[in-house]
């Protein structure tokens, strides 16, 4: 089984592995139908004494036919036609490296690079997938467009979603795009400089540059997975991304409903400087002090909050007394909230 598949693989691979002279000579066939030697040379960069051997060797393959006239020409031959036996062996190839496929194991890296534009699209596909309860995303149009139905998905299943276009010129019009179909808020952000980013419940997150899913040279994305670091992500996204927009595209209407769970500081002081009533909360985070994992759970008595963005803080009636809640690298509150739940008439239960 194995050596069979090996061999189908080299078969596959000696098909395709074309030099460059082979490439140009093929594509100019491809392009004019039929040409003699000559006028492969006038179309290409292939030196005449080279021209015989690389057609000899395309034609060796199937994928043209030489006439042997004088002088001799190249016929090009139906692509469909030429690869059909390729396509046929492609797809039990597949088959076969399918069965032979173990998943790997997921979580079992903190961090990690990646360098192709294909991976990062995989990862930031598997951070969207992940998402339970709340999902930031950078992206570009092109991005949006190709995610359109995995966030519309998460947001079937009640996930909270922050959306950043950017370029913000080529962000897809209100009046043409249905932004309420795939986040809760929508803002737009100036330049290519700003980077492609998701983050899922704050604990897996994705980081690359746009220039590493154009053109896919030499560059790279950093992924993190249930990763302290991965807070950084997060952090980067809310102080400076998210609160430097261009426009505001979409905004939710209403107030999400009670519990709700929160891995952004920021958003949920937003929702609790816009509601009336009693609140409680139950925050899982770290103390500031010695950071030991600390539990506070309490009715929610004051909430600081500025329409920047950049102050987003509040405070619990804990046990011992009020204790102050922030956000990521806290230092003025007493924790660094790494999960927060809020609710009416009692504080929420974490999951265990």
């Amino acid at each position: 089984m194995a050596d069979d598949l090996r061999k189908q693989l080299e078969w596959v691979g000696d098909r395709f592995d074309l030099n460059e002279y082979e490439l140009d000579a093929y594509l100019a066939v491809l392009e004019h139908g039929r040409l003699t030697a000559s006028e492969i040379a006038d179309h290409t960069d292939i030196p005449q004494p080279r021209v015989y051997d690389t057609v000899r060797s395309l034609g060796d393959r199937g994928l043209v036919e030489l006439r042997e006239s004088r002088p001799m020409s190249v016929v090009a031959i139906d692509p469909e036609e030429a690869f059909e036996d390729v396509q046929s062996t492609l797809s039990e190839v597949v088959e076969a490296l399918d069965a032979l496929y173990t998943t790997p194991a997921r979580d079992t890296e903190a961090v990690s690079l990646v360098r192709s534009r294909p991976s990062i699209l995989r990862h930031f596909e598997d951070v969207v997938d992940r998402a339970e309860f709340e999902l930031t995303l950078s992206v570009t149009p092109d991005l949006l467009t190709r995610f359109e139905t995995a966030l519309s998905a998460a947001r079937d299943e009640g996930v909270a979603i922050e959306l950043l276009v950017a370029p913000a010129r080529r962000a897809p019009d209100p009046d043409e795009f249905d932004y309420s179909r795939v986040c809760t808020e929508a803002r737009t952000r100036r330049g290519i400089t700003t980077p492609v980013v998701a983050v899922a419940d704050g604990e897996h997150s994705v980081y690359a540059t746009q220039d590493a899913l154009r053109d896919d040279q030499d560059r790279y994305g950093v992924v993190f997975n249930r990763s302290a670091l991965g807070f950084l992500v997060s952090g980067f996204f809310g102080t400076l991304l998210w609160t430097t927009p261009q426009e505001t595209l979409y905004a939710e209407d209403g107030r999400s409903p009670m519990p709700r769970r929160y891995a952004s500081i920021r958003r949920c002081v937003k929702d609790l400087a816009n509601r009336d009533g009693d609140l409680y909360a139950t925050v899982e985070g770290r103390d500031v002090e010695n950071g030991s994992t600390r539990v506070v759970r309490g009715e929610v008595l004051t909430v600081e909050y500025d329409d920047t963005e950049q102050v987003a803080s509040f405070t619990v009636q804990g046990e011992e007394g009020p204790v102050s809640v922030g956000g990521l690298v806290a230092s003025l509150e007493d924790i660094e909230a790494h999960e927060i739940r809020i609710g009416r008439d009692e504080p929420p239960e974490l999951d265990r």
